[in-house]
């Protein structure tokens, strides 16, 4: 899986610095899943939303990129990636202004909703122009760890960057953060960055767009509503309703001469299992993230800003472990270092099982462990999907790996949820009010003592049964990881240079 790089296939400063450029496009997406934490009773005061708009100014954005990361990475490699980070960022640039100046609930709804579209056009181009400006294999691993970590940084950092603005300026401040990064983005990339696209990319599916969209949206809504709200017919239905699509998306991508998604991308199993391997590693963050937030501020009752810095501390070891992972990977090839990635995320929910009601340290290592494993997955299957993948389509690589991603983090906090709630249940009494014996928010915010302190146990209860979970898939998940890759390896550094210098324009 690893080869001697050859010399003619680094890249220089230039190359560099535009790779720090591209850095702040994924920084601000990434950051816009976090930023409304503290500003929502800012919001809640000035526009007076609904609870329903309330929870759309939260989940719009999400859903609008998640749905629309297929479309973009197809499209991007058919009009040029360059080119559709410059219109995605313009895009998300107005979005931010006409966020942070709404004047209604409405307004701001469809505001989130073009971020999320803008977000869309961001991520696929960013991944994909990495792909293409880094063609030595040692070089490439180093950046996509890199991106890897400044993802993950991101979304920490969305919340507590949220708090400081909040703290001297109004609530559309926010927003506004992204216009000065928007901005640069723009005067810099047509200098700093070649333009690459598909030089024989075929006519475009407009029937696909609406198909992936039915697919995905569907079922991302349905898991997360599962996580959030617990079982019902209905969010069953939506599940089921987005697989039906998938199949029929799925059916027109193989029969299809122009596909959205080309069928050169699965030739090599790398790819596929890539794929695969980065959702179940998105399952594993996104599901101990649903336990330890809840854990910082409804059994420890922290503040959400508290909470938020606390939360921060992770991302420490997430910055180191990406690069010292694709390090190793270089000498020992990434199928070992993958799997070990696993097995450290096992070890971290292994000390998530341990934790008690008062336990901060235990469940900030347990994250930090379970994080850097997780990265360390994640920037290696990343960058070995995309190397195995045509250099021509390595933005519509780039969205499936992310669409990849949103799946798993929707599945792990609806199944791993799922467990804690239901041991969460068991162990509330009978007597306890029915809001309370749903949620721990719930019972934490009656005035009954006793009832609280039994909830939280309860809580921790089911966490560590989660834990325990998490624990399992991951060692699993490593053996299979073995197998998935035994025996593969990467296209010569020389051949894939040759095909590239063809896609410069």
């Amino acid at each position: 899986m690893t080869h001697s790089p050859s010399t003619n296939l680094r890249a220089g400063r230039k190359e560099w610095t535009a790779f720090v450029v591209l850095l702040l496009p994924l920084l601000l997406v990434s950051m816009d899943v976090s930023v409304l934490y503290f500003a929502i009773p800012s919001i809640t005061r000035e526009l007076d939303p609904s609870a329903t708009q309330q929870l759309w100014i939260f989940d719009i954005y999400a859903f609008a990129l998640a749905g629309l990361l297929i479309t973009m990475g197809s499209l991007g490699d058919r009009i040029g990636r360059r080119r559709l980070l410059m219109i995605g960022a313009a895009a998300f640039g107005l979005a931010s202004v006409t966020a942070a100046y709404a004047t209604s609930a409405e307004m701001l709804i469809a505001s989130r909703a073009l971020l999320g579209v803008g977000g869309a056009t961001l991520m696929p181009s960013t991944m994909g122009l990495v792909r293409s400006m880094f063609r030595d294999d040692r070089q490439r691993g180093q950046a996509i760890g890199i991106w890897s970590a400044a993802m993950a940084g991101g979304i920490a950092l969305g919340s507590v960057l949220s708090g400081v603005m909040l703290e001297h300026f109004w609530w559309g401040s926010v927003f506004l953060i992204n216009v000065p990064a928007m901005v640069l983005l723009l005067v810099l990339v047509p200098v700093l960055v070649p333009e690459f696209k598909d030089p024989a990319p075929g006519k475009f599916d407009l029937l696909s767009v609406p198909l992936s969209m039915g697919a995905v949206l569907p079922v991302v809504y349905g898991l997360k509503e599962f996580a959030a709200e617990g079982f019902s017919a209905a969010r069953l239905l939506s599940v089921a309703g987005g697989l039906a699509v998938g199949w029929v998306f799925v059916r027109r991508q193989r029969t299809r001469k122009d596909a959205m998604i080309s069928r050169e991308l699965f030739r090599d199993r790398v790819f596929g299992a890539g794929i695969s391997l980065n959702a179940v590693a998105a399952f594993a963050m996104m599901g101990s993230a649903y336990f330890t937030t809840q854990y910082l501020q409804s059994v420890l009752g922290m503040g959400t800003m508290e909470a938020a810095l606390w939360s921060l501390a992770p991302s420490v070891a997430v910055g180191i472990a990406a690069p010292t992972a694709t390090a190793v990977a270089a000498r020992t090839g990434k199928a070992p270092v993958i799997a070990t990635g696993f097995v450290i995320g096992s070890a971290g929910y292994g000390i998530l099982a341990l934790t008690g009601t008062d336990s901060l340290w235990i469940v900030l290592t347990g994250a930090a462990v379970i994080a850097s494993g997780i990265v360390m997955v994640m920037a290696l299957v990343s960058d070995m999907a995309l190397a195995s993948a045509p250099a021509e389509k390595a933005g519509s690589a780039a969205s499936l790996l992310e669409t990849g991603q949103e799946f798993g983090g929707a599945l792990g906090m609806a199944v791993l949820g799922s467990i804690g709630t239901a041991v969460y249940r068991s162990d509330m009494p009978d007597s306890a009010p029915p809001a309370a014996r749903e949620t721990l928010g719930a019972a934490v915010a009656s005035a009954d003592h006793a009832l609280v302190t039994t909830a939280r146990e309860a809580f921790v209860h089911g966490m560590q049964y989660a834990a325990v979970g998490g624990t399992v898939l991951l060692v699993v998940t490593a053996g299979v990881a073995v197998a998935l890759l035994r025996g593969t390896s990467a296209r010569a550094p020389e051949a894939v240079a040759a095909r590239e210098g063809e896609l410069v324009a």
